[in-house]
Protein backbone atom coordinates (compact mmCIF):
# COMPACT_ATOMS: atom_id res chain seq x y z
CA UNK A 1 0.00 0.00 0.00
CA UNK A 2 1.37 3.42 -0.90
CA UNK A 3 2.15 6.06 1.68
CA UNK A 4 0.14 8.76 -0.03
CA UNK A 5 -2.64 8.14 -2.52
CA UNK A 6 -5.86 9.62 -3.90
CA UNK A 7 -8.99 8.25 -2.31
CA UNK A 8 -12.69 7.97 -3.00
CA UNK A 9 -15.37 8.96 -0.47
CA UNK A 10 -15.21 6.65 2.54
CA UNK A 11 -18.25 5.79 4.69
CA UNK A 12 -18.36 6.28 8.44
CA UNK A 13 -21.30 4.45 9.89
CA UNK A 14 -24.37 5.63 8.02
CA UNK A 15 -22.70 8.92 7.02
CA UNK A 16 -21.11 9.74 3.69
CA UNK A 17 -17.72 11.23 4.37
CA UNK A 18 -16.37 14.08 2.27
CA UNK A 19 -13.83 12.67 -0.15
CA UNK A 20 -10.29 13.15 1.14
CA UNK A 21 -7.69 14.75 -1.10
CA UNK A 22 -5.19 12.21 0.18
CA UNK A 23 -4.96 9.17 2.41
CA UNK A 24 -1.77 8.69 4.42
CA UNK A 25 -0.89 5.14 5.34
CA UNK A 26 2.60 5.52 6.79
CA UNK A 27 4.01 7.46 9.72
CA UNK A 28 7.13 8.03 7.60
CA UNK A 29 5.20 10.23 5.21
CA UNK A 30 6.78 13.72 4.90
CA UNK A 31 3.47 15.42 5.66
CA UNK A 32 3.32 13.72 9.04
CA UNK A 33 6.83 14.89 9.83
CA UNK A 34 6.00 18.44 8.74
CA UNK A 35 2.98 18.56 11.04
CA UNK A 36 4.91 17.42 14.09
CA UNK A 37 7.55 20.12 13.57
CA UNK A 38 4.87 22.78 14.11
CA UNK A 39 4.85 21.97 17.82
CA UNK A 40 8.12 23.94 17.91
CA UNK A 41 7.91 27.73 17.96
CA UNK A 42 10.86 28.10 15.61
CA UNK A 43 9.05 26.15 12.93
CA UNK A 44 5.82 28.06 13.49
CA UNK A 45 7.69 31.33 13.13
CA UNK A 46 9.59 30.13 10.05
CA UNK A 47 6.54 28.81 8.20
CA UNK A 48 3.80 31.13 9.45
CA UNK A 49 1.71 28.03 10.18
CA UNK A 50 0.29 26.54 13.38
CA UNK A 51 -1.82 23.62 14.61
CA UNK A 52 -5.46 23.53 15.66
CA UNK A 53 -6.68 20.26 17.15
CA UNK A 54 -10.20 19.29 18.18
CA UNK A 55 -13.72 19.66 16.85
CA UNK A 56 -14.62 22.81 18.81
CA UNK A 57 -11.30 24.46 18.08
CA UNK A 58 -11.39 23.75 14.35
CA UNK A 59 -15.05 24.77 14.02
CA UNK A 60 -14.37 28.06 15.81
CA UNK A 61 -11.36 28.68 13.59
CA UNK A 62 -13.52 28.18 10.51
CA UNK A 63 -16.21 30.48 11.94
CA UNK A 64 -13.47 33.05 12.59
CA UNK A 65 -12.28 32.87 8.97
CA UNK A 66 -8.89 31.42 9.87
CA UNK A 67 -7.19 30.16 6.71
CA UNK A 68 -6.89 26.38 7.06
CA UNK A 69 -4.47 24.79 4.60
CA UNK A 70 -4.76 21.14 5.60
CA UNK A 71 -7.23 19.24 7.74
CA UNK A 72 -6.11 15.81 8.93
CA UNK A 73 -8.91 13.53 10.10
CA UNK A 74 -9.48 10.04 11.39
CA UNK A 75 -13.09 8.75 11.32
CA UNK A 76 -12.24 6.04 13.87
CA UNK A 77 -11.72 8.73 16.50
CA UNK A 78 -14.75 10.94 15.85
CA UNK A 79 -16.90 11.58 18.92
CA UNK A 80 -20.09 12.77 17.23
CA UNK A 81 -21.96 13.04 13.95
CA UNK A 82 -21.17 16.63 12.91
CA UNK A 83 -17.65 15.98 11.66
CA UNK A 84 -18.61 15.34 8.00
CA UNK A 85 -20.29 18.76 7.79
CA UNK A 86 -17.19 20.38 9.28
CA UNK A 87 -14.98 18.60 6.75
CA UNK A 88 -17.20 19.72 3.90
CA UNK A 89 -17.11 23.34 5.08
CA UNK A 90 -13.32 23.29 5.44
CA UNK A 91 -12.96 21.74 1.98
CA UNK A 92 -15.25 24.36 0.43
CA UNK A 93 -12.95 27.05 1.83
CA UNK A 94 -9.84 25.58 0.26
CA UNK A 95 -8.51 23.16 2.89
CA UNK A 96 -6.95 19.92 1.70
CA UNK A 97 -8.53 16.96 3.50
CA UNK A 98 -6.09 14.25 4.54
CA UNK A 99 -7.41 11.02 6.04
CA UNK A 100 -5.32 8.85 8.33
CA UNK A 101 -5.71 5.69 10.38
CA UNK A 102 -5.80 6.02 14.17
CA UNK A 103 -2.19 4.96 14.73
CA UNK A 104 -1.02 7.63 12.30
CA UNK A 105 -3.27 10.30 13.77
CA UNK A 106 -1.85 9.57 17.22
CA UNK A 107 1.55 10.48 15.81
CA UNK A 108 0.48 14.04 14.97
CA UNK A 109 -1.93 14.56 17.86
CA UNK A 110 -0.75 16.38 20.98
CA UNK A 111 -3.76 15.31 23.06
CA UNK A 112 -4.19 12.34 25.37
CA UNK A 113 -7.63 11.68 23.87
CA UNK A 114 -7.69 12.91 20.28
CA UNK A 115 -11.04 13.32 18.56
CA UNK A 116 -9.77 12.81 15.05
CA UNK A 117 -9.43 16.39 13.74
CA UNK A 118 -6.24 18.42 13.40
CA UNK A 119 -5.77 21.43 11.13
CA UNK A 120 -2.71 23.22 9.80
CA UNK A 121 -3.59 26.91 9.50
CA UNK A 122 -1.98 30.23 8.64
CA UNK A 123 -1.21 32.60 11.49
CA UNK A 124 -3.61 35.54 11.78
CA UNK A 125 -0.89 38.10 12.60
CA UNK A 126 -3.22 40.83 13.83
CA UNK A 127 -1.79 44.20 14.82
CA UNK A 128 -3.09 46.99 17.03
CA UNK A 129 -3.59 49.08 13.90
CA UNK A 130 -6.01 46.45 12.59
CA UNK A 131 -8.10 46.92 15.72
CA UNK A 132 -8.34 50.72 15.86
CA UNK A 133 -11.72 51.11 14.16
CA UNK A 134 -13.35 48.30 16.14
CA UNK A 135 -12.21 49.83 19.42
CA UNK A 136 -13.75 53.20 18.62
CA UNK A 137 -17.20 51.62 18.31
CA UNK A 138 -17.04 49.84 21.67
CA UNK A 139 -18.62 51.67 24.62
CA UNK A 140 -16.76 51.50 26.91
CA UNK A 141 -14.00 49.11 25.83
CA UNK A 142 -12.64 46.45 28.14
CA UNK A 143 -9.25 44.99 27.31
CA UNK A 144 -6.81 42.60 28.94
CA UNK A 145 -3.06 43.08 28.81
CA UNK A 146 -1.17 39.91 29.72
CA UNK A 147 2.52 40.58 30.27
CA UNK A 148 5.07 37.81 29.72
CA UNK A 149 2.79 34.90 30.61
CA UNK A 150 4.99 31.82 30.74
CA UNK A 151 2.59 28.87 30.78
CA UNK A 152 0.53 28.11 27.66
CA UNK A 153 -2.35 26.75 29.72
CA UNK A 154 -2.63 30.00 31.66
CA UNK A 155 -2.53 32.14 28.53
CA UNK A 156 -5.17 29.99 26.87
CA UNK A 157 -7.40 30.19 29.93
CA UNK A 158 -7.03 33.98 30.07
CA UNK A 159 -8.21 34.14 26.45
CA UNK A 160 -11.12 31.81 27.22
CA UNK A 161 -12.20 33.90 30.22
CA UNK A 162 -11.85 37.07 28.14
CA UNK A 163 -14.19 35.64 25.53
CA UNK A 164 -16.70 34.65 28.23
CA UNK A 165 -16.62 38.15 29.73
CA UNK A 166 -17.08 39.88 26.37
CA UNK A 167 -13.63 41.48 26.36
CA UNK A 168 -12.97 43.62 23.29
CA UNK A 169 -9.26 42.88 22.95
CA UNK A 170 -6.51 40.78 24.52
CA UNK A 171 -2.98 42.14 24.21
CA UNK A 172 -0.14 39.70 24.87
CA UNK A 173 2.72 42.03 25.76
CA UNK A 174 6.38 40.99 25.79
CA UNK A 175 5.20 37.44 25.35
CA UNK A 176 7.15 34.45 26.63
CA UNK A 177 4.65 32.01 25.12
CA UNK A 178 3.35 32.70 21.63
CA UNK A 179 -0.39 32.60 21.12
CA UNK A 180 -0.03 29.89 18.47
CA UNK A 181 1.43 27.35 20.88
CA UNK A 182 -0.78 24.24 20.51
CA UNK A 183 -1.54 24.24 24.23
CA UNK A 184 -2.66 27.88 24.11
CA UNK A 185 -5.08 26.97 21.33
CA UNK A 186 -6.24 23.98 23.34
CA UNK A 187 -6.69 25.79 26.66
CA UNK A 188 -8.56 28.61 24.92
CA UNK A 189 -10.96 25.99 23.47
CA UNK A 190 -10.77 27.87 20.19
CA UNK A 191 -11.73 31.27 21.64
CA UNK A 192 -8.38 32.46 20.30
CA UNK A 193 -10.41 32.81 17.07
CA UNK A 194 -13.48 34.53 18.54
CA UNK A 195 -11.90 37.72 19.91
CA UNK A 196 -8.88 39.78 18.75
CA UNK A 197 -5.67 38.55 20.40
CA UNK A 198 -2.65 40.63 19.50
CA UNK A 199 1.03 40.15 20.33
CA UNK A 200 3.08 43.29 20.77
CA UNK A 201 5.61 45.02 23.03
CA UNK A 202 4.98 46.73 26.35
CA UNK A 203 5.78 50.10 24.79
CA UNK A 204 3.33 49.68 21.92
CA UNK A 205 0.60 48.38 24.24
CA UNK A 206 0.98 51.36 26.58
CA UNK A 207 1.03 53.83 23.70
CA UNK A 208 -2.16 52.28 22.33
CA UNK A 209 -3.95 52.64 25.68
CA UNK A 210 -2.81 56.23 26.08
CA UNK A 211 -3.99 57.20 22.59
CA UNK A 212 -7.43 55.76 23.30
CA UNK A 213 -7.71 57.14 26.85
CA UNK A 214 -7.96 53.71 28.45
CA UNK A 215 -7.48 53.67 32.20
CA UNK A 216 -5.07 51.03 33.41
CA UNK A 217 -5.69 48.77 36.38
CA UNK A 218 -2.84 46.56 37.55
CA UNK A 219 -3.45 43.32 39.38
CA UNK A 220 -0.73 42.87 42.01
CA UNK A 221 -0.50 41.67 45.63
CA UNK A 222 1.09 45.07 46.35
CA UNK A 223 -2.11 46.93 45.46
CA UNK A 224 -3.62 49.12 48.15
CA UNK A 225 -7.22 48.83 46.92
CA UNK A 226 -9.45 45.75 46.91
CA UNK A 227 -10.46 45.02 43.32
CA UNK A 228 -14.20 45.06 44.05
CA UNK A 229 -13.93 48.59 45.45
CA UNK A 230 -12.54 50.08 42.24
CA UNK A 231 -14.85 51.41 39.46
CA UNK A 232 -14.54 49.38 36.25
CA UNK A 233 -17.22 50.97 34.08
CA UNK A 234 -14.93 53.36 32.17
CA UNK A 235 -12.70 52.38 29.23
CA UNK A 236 -10.42 49.96 31.04
CA UNK A 237 -7.34 47.84 30.58
CA UNK A 238 -6.79 45.10 33.16
CA UNK A 239 -3.12 44.18 33.35
CA UNK A 240 -1.83 40.87 34.68
CA UNK A 241 1.73 39.62 34.87
CA UNK A 242 3.99 36.63 34.77
CA UNK A 243 3.24 33.74 37.10
CA UNK A 244 6.49 33.81 39.04
CA UNK A 245 7.32 37.50 39.35
CA UNK A 246 4.06 39.31 38.64
CA UNK A 247 3.99 42.62 36.80
CA UNK A 248 7.18 44.46 35.98
CA UNK A 249 7.83 47.99 37.17
CA UNK A 250 7.00 49.17 33.62
CA UNK A 251 3.30 48.53 34.15
CA UNK A 252 3.21 49.29 37.85
CA UNK A 253 4.55 52.76 37.12
CA UNK A 254 2.23 53.28 34.14
CA UNK A 255 -0.97 52.18 35.86
CA UNK A 256 -3.60 54.48 37.26
CA UNK A 257 -4.64 52.00 39.95
CA UNK A 258 -2.96 49.06 41.70
CA UNK A 259 -5.48 46.57 43.07
CA UNK A 260 -5.35 43.25 44.86
CA UNK A 261 -7.50 40.28 45.63
CA UNK A 262 -7.92 39.78 49.39
CA UNK A 263 -6.20 36.58 50.50
CA UNK A 264 -7.22 34.87 53.75
CA UNK A 265 -4.94 31.83 53.70
CA UNK A 266 -1.18 31.35 53.52
CA UNK A 267 -0.96 32.03 49.77
CA UNK A 268 -0.32 35.65 48.83
CA UNK A 269 -1.74 35.42 45.30
CA UNK A 270 -3.86 33.34 42.93
CA UNK A 271 -2.99 31.63 39.67
CA UNK A 272 -2.78 34.38 37.03
CA UNK A 273 -5.59 32.93 34.91
CA UNK A 274 -7.89 32.59 37.94
CA UNK A 275 -7.10 36.13 39.06
CA UNK A 276 -7.81 37.50 35.59
CA UNK A 277 -11.18 35.76 35.56
CA UNK A 278 -12.15 37.34 38.89
CA UNK A 279 -11.22 40.81 37.66
CA UNK A 280 -13.09 40.38 34.40
CA UNK A 281 -16.32 39.23 35.94
CA UNK A 282 -16.20 42.03 38.50
CA UNK A 283 -16.06 44.37 35.50
CA UNK A 284 -19.00 42.48 33.97
CA UNK A 285 -20.96 42.80 37.23
CA UNK A 286 -20.34 46.53 37.43
CA UNK A 287 -21.32 47.04 33.81
CA UNK A 288 -24.52 45.05 34.35
CA UNK A 289 -23.85 42.79 31.40
CA UNK A 290 -26.08 39.70 31.37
Amino acid sequence: MSELCPAAPMPFGELNMTSPSLVITSTANPKIKQVTTLRDRRDRDATGLFLIEGYREVSRAIAGNVAIEQLFYCPELFLGTNEPELLATASSRGASLIQTASHIFSKISYRDRPDGLLAVAKKMNLTLTDFQEKLSSSHPPLIVIAEAIEKPGNLGTIIRSSDAAGVDLVIVANGCTDIYNPNVVRASVGTLFTIPVIETSNDEALSFCQRHHISLLAATPEGSAIYTDVPMTEPLGIIVGTEQLGLTSFWKNACHTLVRIPMHGVADSLNVAMATTLFLFEAVRQRHVT
